[in-house]
């Protein structure tokens, strides 16, 4: 008995020991923060700003000149400092993959083809310690999509300080993933295979496959056995523009064909993730009204005879057509480089473009295209106080150090493990 209760208390403190940081409580004292250098988040800065909030909600975005009553408030002196709006990281698997190597820790995906039906935010792990260091770096919001199969299931947007995923969720069921059919393939050169790219035989086949799908779909959202059909029923949203179809899609041929698809479905607006041949497409896309969350920008070019810059200026040629533009973080670590979503977008600025439409492509664009830009994405009287302060350039790795930051009003802890970690064997040589 003793040994039983020995090995709980262990497990036990080992638990807490690992747990997240507490989630902060609700805004309770209205706070104004002056001073700072306010980047809006449309593209517009506020160089001697005043920015207040109570009960989570923005009520002054202004110039600051000091004749505004804030005696009644917790006052943050933002001087020298920079205020951005919480960052967006979209078509992201955090909280659903804790450990890789770990089978029982990875809810990624689901078995089976067809799976408009499953549902990540059910799946979102509020408690993660890779989810609680993304705060440091300014990423505030999160889109939580699952992966695998033809329709891999739903996603749904969370806030990233939380008990639950009940108490994350920002919109729930968003959208609907479709990974479209590859129009070409390599061969598998470790089967002997010739590896050069060619034509994917099966493209027109899947691409039945899909259409058939959608129609079955569709025919079945005015019967009343389509309710006892989960993946039909989760469909019906798809066809009353109450979900988003996000088509996960990289080459110029199947971004046509998909945006076409999605037409003649009745689809008004369909999302294009991935989108690495979308510069070829700038006005296609414009002309359809085609949003576009462009892959991550630190990868390399897919062929020898692309410009190795390619991934770093394909937002820019996007914007300069009036795409749209977003930005994802999906690929290999993909949970762990989320953080980094800021320096994706600093690099751009190198690339074509100016430092507020990089901001854009990780906040207001994003926020537009995941239907939440009426609360997020941007400082504007009325929003949602999701926020953080910075002493230096948020998009620049070397500057980017945050001294606040707040969700829905809420002053939410700054700490993770790795930062704990650095404090803890920073001080092992101060005294050597």
């Amino acid at each position: 008995m003793k040994l039983i209760k020995l090995i709980i208390l262990s497990i036990v403190c080992v638990t807490i020991g690992n747990t997240q940081q507490t989630p902060a409580d609700p805004q309770s004292k209205a706070i104004a923060i002056v001073r700072g250098t306010a980047h809006i988040g449309n593209g517009t800065i506020i160089q001697n700003s005043l920015i207040t909030f109570e009960n989570g909600i923005l009520q002054t975005v202004s110039e600051y000149d000091n004749t505004e009553d804030v005696s009644n408030m917790e006052v943050i002196d933002a001087k020298d400092q920079h205020i951005y709006p919480g960052l967006i990281v979209t078509n992201s698997t955090l909280g659903l993959v804790e450990i890789d190597a770990v089978r029982a820790t990875d809810d990624n995906d689901e078995l089976g083809t067809w799976n408009p039906h499953i549902r990540s935010l059910i799946a979102y792990n509020a408690e993660s310690r890779i989810v609680e260091t993304m705060r440091p770096n300014g990423v505030l919001l999160a889109q939580i999509t699952p992966r695998g199969g033809r329709i891999s299931g739903t996603s749904s947007i969370v806030q990233l300080d939380a008990w639950n995923w009940e108490d994350a969720v920002v919109r729930a069921d968003d959208g609907i993933h479709l990974n479209w059919p590859n129009t070409f393939s390599r061969g598998r050169w470790w089967l002997g295979e010739d590896p050069a790219f060619k034509t994917n035989p099966k493209y027109n086949s899947q691409t039945a496959e899909i259409e058939a799908y959608f129609n079955n779909a569709k025919a079945n959202t005015n019967s009343e056995k389509a309710k006892l059909n989960l993946p039909f029923n989760a469909m019906t949203g798809l066809f009353d523009q109450s979900k988003t179809l996000y088509i996960h899609v990289n080459d110029e041929k199947g971004i046509v064909d998909a945006v076409e698809f999605s037409k003649s479905q009745g689809l008004s607006k369909p999302v294009i993730v991935g989108g690495y041949e979308a510069y070829k497409l700038a006005s296609y896309l414009k002309e359809h009204n085609i949003s576009v969350l462009l892959q991550r920008i630190h990868s390399r070019p897919n062929n020898d005879d692309h410009d190795y810059d390619l991934t770093f200026k394909t937002a820019s040629i996007l914007l300069d057509a009036g795409v749209t533009v977003g930005l994802e973080t999906s690929g290999d670590m993909e949970r762990m480089n989320s953080r980094n979503l800021p320096f994706y977008a600093g690099t751009t600025v190198a690339h074509g473009l100016s430092k507020e439409q990089a901001l854009q492509l990780i906040t207001l664009n994003p926020a537009k295209i995941l239907g939440i830009d009426s609360k997020y994405g941007s400082l504007e009287v009325g929003k949602s106080a999701t926020l953080f302060i910075s002493r230096g350039d948020a998009l620049d790795m070397r500057t980017n150090n945050l001294t606040n930051a707040f969700i829905d009003g809420r002053n939410i802890s700054l700490e993770s493990h790795q930062t704990e970690l650095w404090k803890r064997y920073s001080k092992k040589y101060e005294n050597n």
